[in-house]
């Protein structure tokens, strides 16, 4: 892919970013009708901190053993994609080896591949469309989704060959370490704004050796390559939160407060106190609450879209398109554009919900932080108690710290004391997507009434699992074929058995982790044994 013009390009990152965002984010056919058949590759105007991050990356890739694998952190807005597009160049340069790089969504493919070809790097995009890599022969730099990837590798271990350094961007999601294994012996870089797991239970500093940490927010605000943020906290009461199993607010429950007509009626007054006229995107972390603040915008006569995951790719493109070209636009969205994406005439970030996640709460407030001409400062408006859990989006973190020491980090991270957390399983998407037939009865089943309703009929306490035995065959039956279909999908839901488990324990005051195992080998050899009276053989 090349770009208009004689000769090579370049390109000033400020002076030239709305002109890559219209590429990037998909929103306009402007660079479609530029493209010409001559390649002319841009030379990108490096700041002196991305030149700086470069050098120590490429020098530490040079010294250490071919097992070893770093982890960059730069704050979002920092560039990271630039640099480690540039990593791949210089190392490309001096090898004669590939380079594969690792995204975890389908927008960031499209992006890092449009940043590759325009440094001119012919660059092949392995998503769900390419089956097999007959042309690989024909490029040395490939940019592939981490899942689609994962199912060619699964079926043909030689599905990509020759690849000397491997990029993993976004690296806090714990989905790219499934992929590790076919990359033995090569080095991994993985990139990321926040060196900490998306699952508490899977540190990153387990398939990394070393944290290399670029600029801090403070410093890049300061040397003005970032906007200031302004953060104005409501106070909200958050009762009727639950923690999942990743250590996150579920869902559901958040839907259930944040649905309410106190917390919509607060966050329409803050918006009118703090952003009235401003460009404004509305995070939340459900569909019903996003489109219900839609409606409470809307009815009060303010312009403002809804968008989520459900829309078509068009959809999205339309909506985008309205957002960026609307003077005032309200976006009301779920969980879509936290990575991704990029507009940087938003001014004000709203949070109107609440999340223990350091990775997420950095990602959101980071959508305001592209800093223009005109515009040198956003606001954030907190509605979930965040800045007093996280702290403020430019405070300083020992990012070393938080790689080596994670647990450490989160027992550290202040809660809310007015209220006590409960701990609910909520299914994540890599295991829903094996179960999508549930009956909404069967979603509705917990432990601790199952337990309460026995102790009230007389009946034994271990009445309890059993229901959630026959709660969890139906589950299986209603999405398997056969009984060893039926059997492949116990396997997804140890996380939600061991939850409802431990639930159980609190139930009958024993907690000792001999027991916990016990329970936890007698209850799938009990469902094993209910599936086979229900599946077919």
């Amino acid at each position: 892919m090349g770009f208009v013009g004689a000769g090579k390009k370049i390109l000033d990152q400020h002076a030239a970013f709305r002109f890559d965002s219209l590429y990037f984010c998909g929103l306009t056919g402007l660079m479609e009708s530029a493209i010409v058949e001559e390649k002319q590759p841009i030379i990108r105007k490096l700041y002196p901190y991305q030149v700086e991050a470069i050098n120590r990356i490429f020098e530490k890739l040079g010294a250490i053993a071919p097992n070893d694998n770093l982890l960059f952190q730069l704050p979002t807005g920092g560039g990271k994609t630039i640099i480690f597009s540039e990593i791949a160049k210089r190392y490309l340069g001096g090898s004669d080896k590939k380079v594969l790089i690792l995204t975890h969504r389908i927008e960031l493919c499209g992006q890092t591949a449009g940043v590759l070809e325009s440094i001119g790097i012919p660059t092949k995009v392995i998503n769900s469309e390419v089956k097999e890599l007959e042309d690989q022969l024909e490029f040395r730099s490939f940019v592939a989704m981490v899942e689609t990837l994962n199912n060619r590798l699964e079926e043909n271990q030689n599905y990509i060959g020759d690849i000397g350094l491997v990029i993993v961007d976004e690296a806090h999601y714990n989905s790219f370490r499934k992929i590790f294994q076919y990359f033995d012996g090569i080095n991994i870089l993985g990139v990321t704004a926040t060196p900490l797991s998306s699952n508490k239970r899977l540190p990153l500093n387990d398939n990394y050796n070393e944290l290399i940490v670029g600029q801090s927010i403070a410093d890049l605000v300061k040397d003005t390559y970032l906007a200031r943020a302004t953060t104005f906290t409501y106070s909200v009461s958050l009762r009727g939160l639950k923690v999942g199993i990743t250590g996150d607010f579920t869902v559901s429950s958040s839907e259930r407060v944040y649905s309410n007509y106190e917390m919509q009626d607060r966050l329409l007054a803050a918006y009118e106190e703090k952003s009235l006229g401003k460009k404004t995107l509305i995070f939340n972390a459900g569909i019903v609450t996003s489109m219900k603040v839609a409606e409470l915008f809307t009815r009060a006569g303010y312009n403002i879209k809804h968008l989520d995951s459900t829309f078509s790719q068009q959809e999205r493109r339309d909506t985008l398109s309205w957002f960026r070209n609307t003077q005032n636009a309200i976006l009301t969205s779920v969980g879509i554009l936290t990575t991704g994406f990029d507009e940087p005439t938003v001014e004000t970030i709203v949070l109107n919900r609440a999340t223990r996640s350091l990775t997420l709460y950095h990602q959101m407030i980071g959508r305001g932080s592209r800093i223009l001409p005109r515009k040198k400062e956003f606001t954030v408006v907190d509605l979930g108690n965040n800045a007093l859990r996280l702290g403020l989006w430019e405070d300083y973190i020992d990012w070393h710290s938080v790689f080596k020491y994670p647990d450490k980090f989160l027992e550290r991270i202040a809660e809310d004391e007015e209220f006590l957390y409960e701990e609910e399983y909520e299914m994540p998407p890599e295991v829903a997507c094996h179960f999508r037939n549930i009956r909404e009865e069967l979603k509705e089943f917990s432990i601790k009434e199952a337990y309460e309703k026995a102790m009230e009929s007389g009946q034994k306490p271990q009445q309890a699992i059993e229901h959630a035995i026959e709660n969890h065959s139906l589950i299986i039956a209603d999405n398997s074929e056969d009984f060893w279909d039926g059997l492949e999908r116990i396997e997804y839901l140890q996380e939600e058995i061991e939850h409802r488990l431990k639930q159980y324990q609190t139930c009958i005051t024993k907690s000792t982790e001999n027991y916990l195992v016990w329970l936890m080998e007698s209850y799938n050899r009990k469902l094993k044994h209910r599936l086979r009276q229900i599946l077919p053989q």
